[in-house]
C-alpha cells in the first residue's frame, strides 16, 4: 500500500476538524484558532498543516453553497441524515472540486474515497464516489467560471 502523503494527512485532519466542529456546533475555523493557541505549550493537539487550514477555511466560508450542491446530488437521502463523517468528507471534497483549481478532479475523488475507506462504513466509499461523481461533472464549468471572475 502506498504511504499517505502530506496532502492526504492534511485532508484527513480537515475531515477530523469538520466532524468535531459539527459535533460541538461551532465553526471549524474556531477549532483551528484554539489548536494554534494551545500547540506551542501542548503539541498533543497536533500540527496544523497549511493545506488543512486552507480547505477548512474554504469549506467554512462556502458552507451554504457546498451543502446546497451536496443536497442537490443526493438521491433518497437528506444531508442531515448522512453519517457525520460522510458529511465531512463530502463537504471537503465538494469544496475542492469547486474551488481548488490546483487539485486535479480525479485526485479529489480518489482522496475522498480513500478517506471514506479509512474513516467510515463499508458502504461509504461507493456512496461518496457516487455523489462526488455527479458533482465532478459540473466542476470544470464552476472552476472556469470562478477563474473568469
Amino acid at each position: 500500500m502506498k504511504k499517505p502523503g502530506t496532502r492526504h494527512k492534511a485532508r484527513k485532519r480537515a475531515v477530523d476538524l469538520l466532524f468535531e466542529a459539527e459535533a460541538k456546533n461551532i465553526k471549524a475555523t474556531t477549532l483551528i484558532a484554539e489548536r494554534r493557541e494551545i500547540y506551542p505549550t501542548d503539541d498533543s493537539v497536533g500540527t496544523m498543516y497549511e493545506y488543512t487550514v486552507h480547505v477548512v477555511e474554504g469549506v467554512t466560508a462556502d458552507a451554504a453553497q457546498v451543502d446546497a450542491v451536496i443536497s442537490s446530488h443526493l438521491e433518497n437521502w437528506k444531508l442531515h441524515r448522512l453519517p457525520a463523517v460522510d458529511r465531512a468528507i463530502l463537504r471537503l471534497a465538494v469544496w475542492e472540486l469547486l474551488y481548488a483549481n490546483d487539485v486535479d478532479i480525479d485526485v479529489v475523488l480518489d482522496e475522498a474515497v480513500e478517506l471514506a475507506k479509512e474513516l467510515s462504513t463499508d458502504e461509504s466509499p461507493s456512496f461518496v464516489n457516487g455523489v462526488l461523481g455527479k458533482v465532478a461533472e459540473l466542476a470544470p464549468q464552476v472552476r472556469a467560471a470562478a477563474a473568469a471572475e
